[in-house]
């Protein structure tokens, strides 16, 4: 009796001991201290972005100015990482001109057309603070993403801020952290968001 008693002393003594102590992984945080570890994370799953998570200016474009080709009014975005490169399905919304003029207004409901690309080369670079902010640069072939990012610590969410390629400036981790001010698109000061939200399936 006296030995079950002292079991049972010992179990409630290490039961308090470890009130109010976690680590990482009781705490949901993931390593995500290095591109090799973010991307390995990353692989085989799929983002999406869609209704909210769509910022106002994708890639530095406001969603509701004609831009030809590269109009950015987005329904949803879907991205599967595989073999460490982006497999990206657009689907874009409607940008509704009744005026047939330059400016109008993004319809995200409703679907006007589809394009996929898939990158040759992706390079996550400069990672700082468990993947609290990182540079990114997406090869697409025809056209090229680049910008900063960051992973939340429980892996549930990827915030990407991109810009088309040496279209922008201030747009690194080394100008401060994804959302930070100062950007500048084709010159001129960028006053947008540009912050692409996806979560993480």
């Amino acid at each position: 009796m006296k030995d079950l008693n002292l079991v049972v002393a010992l179990t409630m003594i290490a039961l308090v001991a470890g009130c109010g102590t976690t680590n990482a992984s009781d705490a949901g945080v993931s390593d995500f201290s290095s591109d090799t570890k973010i991307l390995a994370f990353l692989e085989s799953k799929t983002m999406i972005m869609q209704g909210n998570d769509i910022p106002n200016s994708p890639n530095g474009y406001n969603e509701n100015v004609f831009y030809g080709s590269l109009t950015q009014c987005y329904n949803k975005v879907t991205i599967k990482t595989l073999s460490g490169n982006f497999g990206v399905t657009s689907e874009l919304g409607t940008l509704q001109r009744p005026d047939g003029g330059t400016v109008g207004t993004c319809d995200r409901t409703t679907v006007s057309n589809e394009a996929t690309f898939t990158s040759t080369t992706l390079a996550i670079t400069n990672v700082a603070n468990n993947g609290a902010c990182f540079d990114i640069l997406a090869n697409y072939g025809s056209f090229a993403q680049e910008g900063r990012g960051k992973i939340s610590s429980d892996g549930t969410t990827v915030t990407l801020e991109l810009y088309f390629q040496n279209q922008s400036a201030n747009s690194n981790c080394a100008a401060g952290p994804v959302g930070s001010a100062g950007v500048t698109v084709l010159t001129k000061p960028f006053s947008g968001n540009a912050q692409q939200v996806y979560r993480v399936q």
